[in-house]
């Protein structure tokens, strides 16, 4: 069993808690999110099964911790990453393609898939979390329509479309049938006529790379 040495019990438990969800992670990609056992995660962590109750009460809260984990961060990530006075193109390049890499490098189930498994109340609590991904999008749209570079359209519900076809990169990109520089450039396309601008060449790999 794998020791963690942490020099406080805060900064221990923040350890036990990282190597029980990087057990989580592991298993979705081998056996499935509904296959997922909490015995196989506390084995998975190094850890006894009595101990993993110490962190999650359940596997509703296990894998609502897992979603979030994967979705923490995203909206500072992109307002810090992206190019000062970037247009309406390059930002929406930039959204689709921290979304993708995101996918690549946090293999998180589906939302589907966890909905199943955590039940309506634990669901609504993941949606309520992913939300403000969402509002960003709206707002990378409306500031398009805004300015004149998208064609009119319904923010939210394109949000929503938008977000759809991001997820549908998933298994392509974790099973490598799709290299991400190829979705993120297919999404983007796709998208981007659909709101009546032009691509801007090199534009949104600009923006999406732009890390000081």
């Amino acid at each position: 069993m794998p020791k963690i040495s942490a020099p406080t019990i805060a900064a221990h438990r923040a350890q036990t808690r990282e190597r029980i969800l990087a057990a989580v992670a592991e298993l979705a990609r081998t056996q499935g999110i509904d296959e997922i056992s909490m015995t196989d995660v506390a084995a998975g962590a190094g850890i006894t099964r009595t101990a993993l109750y110490n962190y999650f009460p359940d596997k509703a809260a296990l894998l609502l911790a897992f979603a979030e984990q994967g979705t923490a961060g995203f909206v500072e990530r992109y307002r810090a990453a992206l190019l000062g006075g970037a247009s309406p193109a390059e930002r929406l390049s930039s959204f689709v393609r921290f979304q993708l890499e995101a996918l690549a490098e946090h293999p998180h189930p589906a939302a589907a898939e966890l909905g199943a498994s955590l039940g309506p109340d634990a669901y609504q609590k993941l949606a309520d979390h992913v939300e403000p991904m969402q509002r960003l999008l709206v707002e990378v749209l409306q500031n398009g329509v805004e300015e004149g570079a998208f064609d009119p359209v319904p923010a939210e519900p394109t949000a929503r479309l938008v977000l759809a076809m991001i997820s549908a990169q998933r298994v392509p990109i974790q099973q490598g049938q799709t290299a991400l520089d190829e979705a993120h450039r297919l999404v983007t396309s796709f998208t981007l006529r659909a709101l009546g601008a032009a691509e801007e060449a090199g534009g949104g790999e600009r923006a999406a790379r732009g890390r000081a």
